[in-house]
């Protein structure tokens, strides 16, 4: 902004130079004057001094011409001094009439100035009044959206409540979906500059609406574009942190220690983020015993409950810990030793037992303690997974990883009693047309036990919940991508393996449709996969499917196949899970 400069200051102070100029020589006139006026006493001093002295004349003479000389110098001295007095009143004649000019301007400007002023604060008036009345109708408008908020929020809350109820009621398999970031394997190999590229509107065809729907827009050259909507019970956007997804799964957990058995599976195509969300960010020794931000379900799922079974009662809870793959339709136990305690990877296969649950005989269980111990063996398990690399993924898993932590409760809780007398009780109100219903004394077990008659009908003393240790199992599974063998560029070994790892996803894609349309005969056993999760798929488990979608066209086929798998496993409908009240065999 440039620096205005008062011209008035300027010519003031000019005008003072002068007169200050004016003034000096003025008193030197005065002054020259003065000594002329002595000089002419002295002469006329001299003059008398000649009278009575003729001797002293030439000397005066000479002291006379040398005064005129003088005198003849300090008259022109003094007209020159007044010649620049002449000039110096000159210029400030000519300084006043331009201050004077200048002044008239500058006072016209000043007025100018003060009526835009003027106009310019009836303005701000005006709009003041205006910009207070926006201002308010502002806080009507957001005092009205937080109050819509508030009431959207406490609906979409009760709305999840009634819906979590609902699919607790009908036994349905849980699904979440999440999509993963944009990645460099997202563009076409023929991109050489994959670092600088950013991902275009266009590319992305895969958006979290909210947390509960998912949008995909179809569209192909010479179609229109066709959105399509699918709903899970939870959906994470790309922003979502490892923290959010674990927060869903956490109450899966406590249902664990009440006696529910849990299965948390991660589906998807190759590269789109199951390990990652199973896992964490790991290295070739397996993921950090530390507690990392960013690690995955499993190691955030053993921490939080062996923090669970710290505030149980000491030595009420056991853990063991078991590491599978299945590879090529084959069964591998990933934490058998030898004779040396060397790991050893040894076969093992799958069978139905006469209760109809699915078991692997001989398969190798580790006790555990703690999480860092169960991270342990599960590292030594991961390093023996077996891996390929791809076009599509650099790291790509080549089997199908379940991990099973099995909770051994030693001693029953009040829940199991309580649920074990509600039991008895529900059994007496049977024979209410045969007998007399036994009546119960809520007093300490010893009197509650000796207030039973004798009859045919089960005693509290001989519910196997207060004796026998509970078995609940935990089973986190991170399943194989789906490939598209031209995408990927696999051959020979790879492309068996991808043909094996289709073939069991299109297995478990066949159970859940199975499932879902209540056929008879489901195909557990068409896959070694299905028929070792039988329990979880079509058993009492609590599952929660996990589905991994990329957000971009170039893998849009593989993300809408994704996610007709999460609806049909949402179709499906078992019975309320139970819990495990005996012991499993």
């Amino acid at each position: 902004m440039p620096l205005f400069i008062n011209p008035n200051q300027i010519f003031t102070q000019r005008v003072h130079l002068l007169e200050h100029k004016l003034r000096g020589k003025e008193e030197r006139i005065i002054q020259l004057e003065t000594e002329n006026a002595l000089l002419h006493l002295k002469l006329a001093e001299c003059y008398g001094k000649l009278g009575r002295n003729n001797e002293e004349g030439a000397y005066i003479s000479s002291l006379y011409q040398d005064q005129l000389n003088h005198n003849k110098n300090t008259n022109l001295f003094l007209n020159g001094l007044f010649k620049e007095v002449q000039v110096l009143k000159q210029n400030l004649r000519d300084l006043s009439s331009i201050y004077a000019s200048f002044s008239k301007e500058l006072e016209q400007q000043s007025k100018n100035f003060l009526n835009k002023v003027i106009a310019a604060s009836c303005k701000i008036q005006d709009c003041s009044v205006d910009v207070n009345k926006l201002q308010a109708q502002v806080l009507d408008l957001e005092r009205s959206l937080q109050e819509e908020n508030n009431k959207y929020k406490d609906e979409r809350q009760k709305r999840k409540i009634l819906h979590n109820t609902l699919v607790e009621f009908r036994g349905n398999i849980r699904v979440h979906c999440r999509v993963r970031p944009f990645l460099s394997i997202d563009v076409g190999n023929n991109d050489t500059d994959l670092l600088s590229r950013s991902v275009t509107a266009s590319e992305k065809v895969v958006h979290a609406v909210n947390d509960d729907t998912i949008l995909v827009k179809c569209s192909r050259s010479g179609y229109p574009t066709v959105n399509k909507m699918f709903e899970f019970e939870r959906v994470y956007s790309p922003d979502d942190s490892q923290q959010t997804v674990f927060e869903e799964v956490r109450p899966l957990l406590t249902s664990l220690l009440d006696g529910y058995n849990v299965c948390i599976m991660a589906y998807g195509q190759t590269g789109s983020g199951k390990t990652h969300t199973m896992i964490g960010p790991h290295s070739e020794n397996g993921f950090s015993t530390k507690e990392l931000p960013e690690e995955g379900v499993i190691p955030k799922a053993t921490r939080e409950l062996f923090s669970l079974i710290s505030k149980k009662s000491p030595g009420s809870h056991s853990v063991e810990v078991s590491v599978v793959e299945v590879y090529n339709n084959e069964i591998f136990d990933l934490l058998a030793k030898d004779g040396d305690g060397s790991m050893l990877i040894m076969k093992r296969d799958v069978i139905t037992t006469s209760t109809g649950n699915s078991d692997v005989p001989s398969l190798t269980h580790e006790s555990v303690e703690n999480a860092a111990e169960i991270m342990h063996v599960f590292n030594h398990g991961l390093q023996l997974r077996a891996k390929h690399p791809t076009l599509v993924h650099a790291d790509s898993s080549r089997s199908h990883l379940v991990v099973t932590i099995t909770v051994t409760t030693q001693c029953a809780s009040a829940e199991g009693l309580a649920f074990s007398l509600q039991s008895v009780h529900q059994e007496s109100l049977s024979h209410r047309s045969r007998r007399q219903p036994p009546k119960l004394r809520v007093t300490d077990e010893q009197t509650m036990i000796r207030s039973w008659s004798p009859s045919p009908r089960p005693s509290l003393t001989e519910l196997p919940v207060l004796h026998k240790p509970v078995k609940t199992k935990l089973q986190l599974v991170d399943l194989a991508g789906s490939e598209c063998v031209g995408m990927s560029g696999v051959t020979g070994v790879a492309l068996r393996e991808t043909s094996f790892i289709n073939r069991s996803l299109s297995a478990l894609s066949d159970v859940l449709g199975a499932l879902a349309e209540q056929r008879p005969h489901i195909p557990y056993r068409n896959s070694k996969l299905t028929h070792l999760l039988q329990d979880s798929i079509g058993g009492d488990a609590k599952l929660l499917v996990m589905l991994c979608v990329s957000p971009t066209q170039r893998y849009m086929t593989e993300s809408l196949q994704s996610l007709g798998f999460g609806t049909r496993a949402r179709q499906v409908q078992r019975g309320q899970p139970r819990k495990k009240l005996t012991k499993s065999k």
